[in-house]
Formats: C-alpha cells, sequence, structure tokens
C-alpha cells in the first residue's frame, strides 16, 4: 500500500504541474500576441494587425468542454422540479465559478476521497463512503458560503436603506438612488443592486428588477421593502420616509439578533462539540487503528450500540438547536 501511495502521490503532482504549465504556457502565447499587435506600427502611424494566431485550447477549457453537457443536463433537471440551477446556486454563494467547472471539482473530491479510502481500507464499504462523503463536501461549502452572504446582505441592508432615502430626499428618482447605492454601498449588497440597475437600464420595470433580487438572494428584509416600494408606486406617498423607517426595525431586528447570538453562543459551541467529539473521534480511531474499532462493527452488539449513540447524539443536537433556535 505504502508504494501505492506513493505512485498515486507523484500521479497528483505530475497532472497538477502540468495544469499549470499549461496555464501558463497560454498566458505567454496571449501576452507576446499583444506585444507583436503593439509593436507593428510604421512610421505614419498606422497599425497592421496580423493574422490572429489560432487560441490554444488549456486542460481547463477541455475538461470544461466535456462537463458542460453533464452541468447543462443537471440544471435543466432542477428547473423543471422547481429548484434553483447550479449556476444560481453558486451566484447565491458568490463562487466564482462555471457548473461544468463546480461538477469538475466535485468529481475529483470524489476520486480523491475514493483513492484515500482504497489506500487505507482496500476495496470495500469505507471506499464507498469516503467517495460518497468527498462527493457531497463541495455542495456543503455551497450552502455554508450562501448562508454567510445572506447574513452579511441582511447586516447591511439597514445602512442602505438609510443611504437610498437620503438619495431620494436630494432630488434623485427612485433609479438614480438605487445607482447610488450601487456605486457606494458594499459588496454584497452593491453587486445586487448594480445587477438590478443593469436590468432596469435594459427595459426592465423596477418592481420586476426588485423581486428577481428578492428571488436570488431570498432574504424576508429584503422581501419587505420590495413590498414597501410596490405599494408605494401604486398609491403614492412618501417613499424616503417609509425607507427610514423600515430601516429603523431592520436595525433594531439584526441588533436583537446579535445579542441573542452572543448570548447563546456557549450553548450553541457545547452543542457542537458534544456533537461532533465522538463521531470525529470514532472515525480517528477507525483510521488510524482499523483493528481497535473493529469490534464495534464485526459485532451485532456493536452495530446496535452504534445505532442507539447515532440516535442519542442526534437527538440533543436536535433540542439543543430548538432550544437556541429564538425568532425575532
Amino acid at each position: 500500500m505504502t508504494v501505492i501511495g506513493v505512485a498515486v502521490g507523484v500521479g497528483f503532482a505530475v497532472g497538477l504541474f502540468l495544469v499549470f504549465f499549461d496555464l501558463d504556457r497560454s498566458r505567454r502565447r496571449s501576452a507576446e500576441a499583444e506585444l507583436a499587435v503593439q509593436a507593428t506600427a510604421d512610421v505614419s502611424g498606422h497599425v497592421y494587425v496580423p493574422a490572429a494566431p489560432p487560441r490554444a485550447v488549456g486542460i481547463r477549457e477541455r475538461l470544461n468542454r466535456v462537463m458542460q453537457p453533464a452541468a447543462e443536463r443537471i440544471s435543466t433537471r432542477g428547473a423543471k422540479r422547481g429548484k434553483p440551477s447550479l449556476a444560481d446556486q453558486l451566484a447565491k454563494a458568490d463562487i466564482k465559478l462555471r457548473p461544468s467547472e463546480f461538477l469538475m471539482i466535485q468529481v475529483g473530491c470524489v476520486v480523491a476521497g475514493a483513492l484515500i479510502g482504497w489506500i487505507r481500507f482496500g476495496i470495500g464499504p469505507q471506499f464507498l463512503l469516503m467517495a460518497v462523503a468527498a462527493y457531497f463536501a463541495p455542495g456543503r461549502y455551497v450552502k455554508y458560503r450562501q448562508g454567510k452572504r445572506l447574513r452579511t446582505f441582511n447586516n447591511q441592508l439597514g445602512d442602505t436603506l438609510v443611504l437610498l432615502a437620503n438619495a431620494l430626499k436630494t432630488g434623485y428618482s427612485f433609479p438614480q438612488a438605487l445607482d447610488v447605492v450601487a456605486k457606494k454601498g458594499s459588496a454584497p449588497i452593491s453587486t445586487e443592486f448594480a445587477r438590478v440597475v443593469r436590468e432596469m437600464n435594459l427595459g426592465t420595470s423596477a418592481d420586476d428588477a426588485l423581486a428577481k433580487l428578492v428571488t436570488r438572494v431570498e432574504s424576508a428584509d429584503m422581501d419587505l421593502v420590495v413590498s414597501a416600494v410596490a405599494i408605494n408606486q401604486s398609491i403614492g406617498g412618501n417613499l424616503a420616509e417609509i425607507l427610514e423607517n423600515i430601516s429603523s426595525t431592520i436595525r433594531d431586528r439584526v441588533r436583537i439578533k446579535g445579542e441573542i447570538r452572543t448570548l447563546t453562543a456557549q450553548a450553541r459551541a457545547s452543542g457542537y462539540i458534544i456533537t461532533a467529539l465522538p463521531i470525529l473521534l470514532a472515525v480517528f480511531m477507525y483510521f488510524v487503528t482499523p483493528t481497535y474499532f473493529k469490534p464495534m462493527l464485526s459485532n451485532p452488539v456493536g452495530w446496535i450500540m452504534l445505532g442507539v449513540g447515532a440516535g442519542l447524539i442526534g437527538l440533543g443536537q436536535t433540542i439543543i438547536r430548538k432550544i437556541v433556535a429564538i425568532k425575532v
């Protein structure tokens, strides 16, 4: 197994070297082509543009072409079920990857997990379990990034509404006020409002552009803002004053949520530690010394004990989450 592990490691190292070497060579060719165009100018100032050399296709582009049909099928299948496409999920997480590239990462994780399981345990259930766990790992990371981005968006929304209200008070129209927010705000809220402004410039109404924003972000606070704007445009009123009142409400809610998170931080940390510690310890012991943990898997009593332990751990984690989940 040691020889196989060394061979696999050398193979991965050679593969990574070839990938980076190919990317570097493509960039150098592009830079040389640009320099050649700049240098071909005669005395009269006319620039002769030579014929563009054939663009070198890198390893990344070749793999992207292979995975593109699979990414399109997954997106089409998700759209039929009413679920957001893979591209939308990556956009919500602010991950600058194409769906095909994300699928390549998933395939790479599956191969890496399967290789580790095969080198350590050989062909068996462990091999399959590690491959499946590695497949779901990138998806969990995307969910984590989505939650983090949503929290940042909600925390910025109160100050953004104040900026929007001040722009309206100075005489800007509503589209111009949105453009001010897009230019002077901070990411991710400035990015989303800039997209709203672009859609409005292309002919989309303000209500439709803001509705698409709520669909992308899935923020309850933003939904409240969009509803207030839609009602104001229908029946009229002082929009700046309405936005200031909503901003005050959102700021109070964010402040209370922060206080609750501070007060429940110890309980949440205890719940995570109590839940993760036995699982990580069991996985570590089984990975390092399989013979030590083997009686738990070779005896029916061991399976029953593992099942009861997993059920009690899950029940405890659920109770802790219910206790600390205080809605505001």
